[in-house]
């Protein structure tokens, strides 16, 4: 890009920043999905977005079955049945599943299980406690109706039937499913890979001196990365170097996204933004959120680059703003939104007019369940507020983003806490 068109950074600030709606909306509109599919079993294919329809090769179940253990008739036979009046039928020699060939004939009765095959001839099943054998004979103490106790042909499933479309995330229980109707192979999207770039000059792994900081970031979000469906690849740090960055953006381009920690605001080591701007655009930089305004996305040859802040907190909240839905977009996934509970707010939250603040609270449901059924659990906010503070988030419950046309929420309010972390 013209470094004539595009206004200095560092003199301008953060004057005039982007709501984060508008921020997401401009970077997920310039990137477009990938295509890329495989063949998966059950197992590798849980959480994964289904590239092709799905339909049932075979009813499920496929026999009429007992739905209950007891004994095979046929309903007719056992009219006026009652515990007064009990009606009498003969035991069929074997069982419906030692002797599957065994048939119901007038006036019998056969052995099932739940599960069995319904023998031919018979049209409901009398359950084992509404009958007793005595001898050779069995006493039915409460008529059945046809088809009472049984599941039919496709009861749960039918042939043919469509269960899943392109674009379906799997859940463990569509796993059972689709194993149930016979299905053990499905085409799915490949995860979408992410470079995860630390940056800083200051950033160690382990035992820092004075003036070092053990790198968390890069951590942190490539587990994150992984818990929404991407495939991260956790590089090591980068030094405050123009160079430097530009190489390790370019080495990563072959990726689906690549995502930078550190570096993206207007300070003298804050480079990544102008690498990034030199490489391809800057689409946004300084967005109207708190913590972590100075966020950073751009694109790079058709890959999205997201830049953000260095302090752990700001990263976090960022990286779930606009890192999540990319991730979630490039693999096809859905982006729905994380859990909330309602809880009420036990000190004020204050916010800037125009600005969406994310404030991380603890739940206390030691108030929820108490008198009445809609007592709330009370959430508080922590007493750490800076964006550098990691604790406040890894020990907090949640947070509440209270919105850009509030000034806060008061004591004693109503509020959604977003557990995001417990979201994928």
């Amino acid at each position: 890009m013209d470094s004539a068109d595009t206004p200095d950074r560092r003199s301008a600030g953060f004057k005039n920043r982007t709501r984060i709606d508008d921020a997401r909306k401009r970077v997920l509109d310039a990137v477009t999905p990938h295509d890329r599919t495989e063949r998966l079993a059950l197992i590798p294919a849980d959480g994964r977005a289904l590239a092709e329809r799905v339909a049932s090769p075979r009813a499920v179940p496929d026999y009429d079955r007992a739905a209950m253990d007891g004994w095979a008739v046929r309903a007719a036979d056992t009219f006026g049945s009652s515990d007064r009046s009990p009606g009498v039928l003969r035991v069929a020699d074997g069982d419906a599943q030692s002797s599957p060939e065994t048939a119901v004939a007038d006036g019998t009765a056969v052995r099932v299980h739940t599960g069995s095959e319904l023998p031919d001839g018979a049209d409901a099943v009398v359950m084992i406690e509404h009958a007793e054998r005595v001898g050779g004979d069995l006493e039915v103490f409460d008529a059945v109706t046809e088809g009472e106790n049984v599941a039919p042909v496709g009861e749960d499933v039918s042939e043919g039937q469509p269960l899943f479309d392109p674009g379906h995330q799997l859940r463990p229980s569509d796993l059972g499913l689709l194993k149930s109707v016979g299905v053990d192979r499905v085409t799915a999207y490949e995860r979408p890979t992410v470079g995860v770039i630390p940056t800083g000059e200051e950033l160690v792994q382990s035992d820092p001196a004075p003036g070092e900081v053990v790198e968390t970031n890069g951590l942190t979000v490539s587990q994150l990365v992984e818990r929404w469906g991407g495939l991260p690849t956790y590089r090591n740090v980068v030094t405050d170097d123009a160079s430097a960055l530009r190489a390790a953006v370019q080495r990563d381009l072959t990726k689906d996204i690549v995502v930078t920690t550190g570096g993206s605001s207007v300070g003298e080591r804050d480079l990544i933004p102008e690498v990034v701007d030199d490489l391809g655009e800057v689409l946004v930089h300084g967005v109207a959120l708190k913590p972590g305004h100075p966020v950073a996305l751009g694109v790079v040859d058709e890959t999205p680059i997201v830049m953000l802040p260095g302090y752990p907190v700001a990263a976090i909240v960022n990286a779930m703003q606009f890192l999540r839905p990319l991730v979630k977009h490039m693999g096809h996934l859905p982006d729905d939104p994380p859990p909330t509970v309602r809880a009420q707010l036990a000190r004020k939250i204050p916010s800037e007019p125009g600005v969406r603040t994310f404030a991380r609270v603890e739940l206390d449901h030691s108030a929820a369940g108490g008198e009445t059924d809609d007592a709330l659990p009370t959430a508080t906010p922590t007493r750490a507020s800076g964006s550098g503070v990691l604790s406040s988030v890894a020990l907090a419950d949640g947070w509440v983003a209270v919105p850009e046309g509030r000034e806060g929420y008061d004591a004693g309010e109503t509020v959604a806490v977003e557990r995001w972390e417990w979201s994928a």
